[in-house]
Formats: C-alpha cells, structure tokens, sequence
C-alpha cells in the first residue's frame, strides 16, 4: 500500500512527538540517578546534567542504613500487595453480578457507582469516619477507604461483558454455580484485565502518601512514599548526619538516592504484566 505524503508527515510528527514526550519523562530520572551517584563536590557545583560525576555509592549507603527506610518500605510492600489482594477480590465480586443482565437494578447500582467517581464525602467526613472505626495510625487506613475504584470496577466488568454467553450457559447445564463460573470461566479468561487492574491498584498504593499524612502520626507505620516526602521537604530530616563515613553525603544526593529507593521497586513488576496492559486496557473499554 502506497502511502500520501501526508501520511507520511503524519506518521514522522507522530513519531517526533512521542520520542519528544519520552524524553521528558526519562531525562529527569535520569538527571535524578546521575546526582545519586556523583560526589559532593560535583552536586554542590550543580554541574551534574545525565551522567555522574566522581562516581560514589555513599548516598545510597547512607539511605540503606537508615532503619526508618527498612521500616517503612516493608510497610510499603504489606500495604500494596494486601491492598491489591482486597482490592481485586472486590473488584471483581462487584464487577461478575454487574455484568449479569438479568441482576435487578442492574443500571442503579452502576449509576451509583458511576456518581462515586465525580462526588466524594469530602476529606473531613472521610477522616472522622476513619477514626470513628478505629483504623487512625493503623496500615488498615491505607488500604480499606479506598479499595474499590470505580473505574477499575467498570473495566472489569466491560471485559466480562465480552466473554461468550453460551460458555456461561453450558456451565450451568452441567450444574456449575456462579462461584463456580466465575473461578474456572470469567477469571482464566480474564487474565489481561485483571493484570491491568491489579497493576493499577498496586502502583496507586504504591504511590500513597496524602491518605499516610491524614491517619498515620506514628513512624513506625509510615509507608516510604510518607518517609521520601519528609526526606525530600524537611532539610533537617536529611542534613549531614552521624559519623565521619557520612561526612560526604548532601542533602541533595540523598534525596535521590531515596527517590530512585522508592521508584525502582515498583519498575521492576511492570515488564512482567505489560504484554497484559494494553489489551486488558483496550478489550475492557469495548462495551458501555
């Protein structure tokens, strides 16, 4: 197929913007990761642009051994992969009976859902509902005020719209329950949604530190992104510390060697559910 000039310029523009749209989002983290591993003097002179200088380890030394780090990154890791376990069990026993046409009040509850997602309580009401519970200074608060999305639950439950009828229908002539139905049908064959979902939820609380600045005051349950703000805002949180070993770390190197701590953790699970991404994105948006 010939293609028209025009494609063709349409096809380079397209081509330019996204490498142009690329770059703005590696260069940072890559300016970033440079500081982490360059000498004081080097940051200090802010002569630092994408590859390190007086190439050093010392400040992610510094930040791995600081037990505050340990303390709060494993409290990053129980409130994401129980946060994400709750939150796709949720998901998904929401989403199954939405998607069955015959549910009464099918299109209310949807509609309820729905307005969730443009209207909230607020944040005043939301914290003293927290605390009337009990869950203030607890990784519960982290986890179950906002375990389901709305938005996941929709995705969900378009992609189980798109699964075959007559599949569900030969189940139940073979005397299969919906628990049943859904464990060995709908979930096998939704395994590219429920990749994406779970990859949404987990980066959300992953990245959580506004609801850990309303109900956590304790620091031994402070999550990494709550220890990384305070690191990153308050100068005397990382000035120059503790002993002579330390003596060459700044403020700034510190900074980002805790930035980098905290994100690479997380990079490191995409790529294993990223051949799920689009296609769960795309085949759940199918249906209305």
């Amino acid at each position: 197929m010939i293609r028209t000039k025009g494609e063709i310029a349409f096809s380079y523009a397209n081509v330019l913007l996204l490498t142009l749209l690329s770059l703005s989002m590696i260069l940072p983290f890559v300016h970033i990761a440079a500081k982490s591993l360059s000498s004081e003097a080097h940051v200090l002179a802010k002569d630092i642009v994408l590859w390190p200088k007086g190439l050093t380890t010392i400040s992610y030394e510094y930040v791995l051994s600081n037990k505050q780090f340990f303390t709060s990154f494993g409290n990053s890791v129980v409130i994401t992969v129980v946060g994400t376990l709750i939150s796709m069990a949720l998901t998904v026993l929401a989403a199954y009976p939405l998607s069955r046409r015959g549910l009464p009040g099918n299109r209310l509850l949807m509609l309820l859902f729905v307005i969730t997602m443009f209207f909230s309580g607020g944040i005043i009401p939301t914290y003293l509902v927290v605390k009337g519970v009990g869950l203030l200074n607890s990784l519960w608060a982290l986890m179950l005020p906002g375990a389901l999305a709305p938005f996941n639950l929709i995705l969900i439950r378009n992609f189980f719209l798109n699964v075959p009828d007559a599949l569900e229908e030969s189940a139940r002539m073979d005397g299969a329950s919906n628990a049943r139905i859904l464990a060995s049908i709908y979930l096998p064959l939704s395994v590219p949604a429920l990749a994406t979902v779970g990859m949404f939820y987990a980066v959300g609380y992953w990245n959580a530190f506004f609801q850990a600045m309303m109900y956590i005051t304790e620091r031994r349950w402070m999550p990494l992104q709550m220890f990384l703000l305070q690191l990153v805002t308050d100068e005397k949180s990382s000035d120059l510390i503790v002993s002579d070993v330390f003596r060459e770390v700044t403020p700034e190197t510190i900074r980002a060697a805790a930035i980098l701590c905290a994100v690479v953790p997380i990079l490191l699970v995409y790529p294993f559910i990223q051949r799920y991404f689009v296609k769960g994105v795309m085949l759940g948006a199918v249906k209305g």
